[in-house]
């Protein structure tokens, strides 16, 4: 079975939490002693309805504000696919949480609650899931038991949002009438709603295809360790052990080490259970080379007729972190892959205004947290890198702060 990641967001109480324990409830992912904790949270809170929300809102606080504030990650899987779920916040406090948890996601839903139609963090959340490059979207309208589940209503966030999402690069949009609460067309379709000729949620999830998402044809493996044996049978060993990023690796392979340049050929290629025919994206393998050369953490391995862009100077859109704002000419530490070398801000050149989508040149000083900005930096050592939308994982990186080694924003590279 494939493993599908999926991310839900969507604005405060649109019932994201609800969504996805009712995904869970319904599809037998639940542990009985966790039911049983849930039952008798929803009979101490006396809620008519079991409260599924509290299968993933487990902060304390989330629990007393009715709110997601951190990100959730949930594990089921149906006969067909395997799930990884992050559960995101709404409030806009915690646009950076929603970024973290869709970083790494082939899908997102976002929901909208049927009462209130497109809100502000409809546009920003479907903002986001664009840049990162977020290949599949579902919008799901719920609370539709809340409108006697109207079709017209329905109708009118599909007709609005569309024409939003024109703006947006996401080739894959679905669009699906939905109520967590009584689980209408979550995973069983709903009898209330005979006018939606569509699927239901999770036979959606099951059977989106995402084989052709990953960058099967730029070859890229960063190192991210060297292993030497210090035992007397495997003194001679050296293996590169790292997560591939992009494209196909065979023995017999020809690469190049980069920044070094220098050459070889692939001898082996092992996987997590022992030695495989070829390896790709994103499986994580220990490769050994035909002839000793200079290789260590942070360097990149990649074929001799396609190699990345090495360049210092990089342009990028970055989500703010921090409550510190960004320095112009400010030095950072930006990691790349398994690589990290020194930054400095050239030029905050735009920032975004989600609303509108329309670009912000005034202001510039002041980036701060949960800002959309573009931004020109200069490196102390060439990045191998992709743009973005080609490859997710060379496109991206992070910087830091030096003194404090906090994350202060993630960058996607144009």
């Amino acid at each position: 079975m494939d493993l599908l990641r999926f991310t839900t967001a969507g604005s405060v109480d649109d019932g994201k939490s609800t969504l996805i324990g009712r995904l869970l409830y319904d599809s037998k992912s639940i542990f009985e002693d966790q039911l049983e904790n849930i039952e008798t949270l929803t009979e101490q809170r006396g809620e008519e309805h079991l409260n599924l929300s509290l299968l993933t809102d487990g902060l304390r606080a989330e629990r007393e504000q009715g709110i997601t504030i951190d990100v959730a990650y949930r594990y089921f899987a149906t006969p067909r696919r395997k799930f990884i779920i992050a559960d995101t916040p709404g409030h806009i406090q915690y646009t950076r949480n929603m970024v973290t948890g869709a970083s790494t996601a082939n899908l997102a839903i976002i929901l909208i609650d049927a009462r209130h139609g497109i809100v502000e963090q409809t546009l920003r959340h479907s903002f986001i899931a664009s840049l990162l490059r977020i290949p599949h979207v579902v919008v799901c309208v719920n609370k539709m038991d809340l409108v006697d589940f109207s079709q017209e209503t329905f109708d009118g966030i599909v007709s609005k949002y569309t024409g939003f999402a024109s703006r947006l690069e996401i080739p894959d949009i679905k669009f699906i009438p939905i109520s967590a609460l009584h689980g209408d067309n979550v995973v069983e379709k709903s009898a209330r709603m005979p006018w939606y000729q569509g699927s239901p949620l999770l036979y959606t999830l099951e059977n989106t295809f995402i084989a052709s998402d990953a960058n099967l044809i730029d070859a890229r493996f960063p190192v991210q360790l060297v292993i030497r044996p210090n035992d007397d049978a495997n003194h001679d060993f050296r293996g590169y052990a790292g997560r591939i990023a992009g494209g196909v690796f065979k023995p017999g392979d020809p690469i190049v080490a980069l920044p070094s340049g220098f050459t070889s050929r692939i001898k082996t290629l092992n996987g997590p259970d022992g030695p495989v025919a070829e390896a790709f994206a994103p499986m994580s393998a220990v490769i050994t080379l035909e002839n000793d050369i200079d290789i260590s953490r942070g360097d990149v391995l990649v074929k001799p007729n396609n190699p990345p862009a090495s360049t210092q100077d990089i342009e990028a859109m970055i989500c703010w972190f921090s409550d510190k704002k960004l320095q112009p000419s400010g030095r950072y530490i930006l990691r790349h892959t398994a690589a990290e070398m020194k930054a400095l801000v050239k030029q905050v050149r735009y920032k975004i205004d989600i609303n509108t989508l329309h670009k912000i040149e005034t202001g510039l000083d002041n980036i701060a947290m949960n800002d959309i900005a573009r931004i020109r930096l200069r490196t102390t050592a060439p990045l191998h890198a992709d743009p973005y939308h080609r490859n997710r994982q060379t496109g991206s990186f992070i910087l830091i702060d030096e003194a404090t080694n906090a994350t202060l924003a993630a960058g996607m590279i144009l």
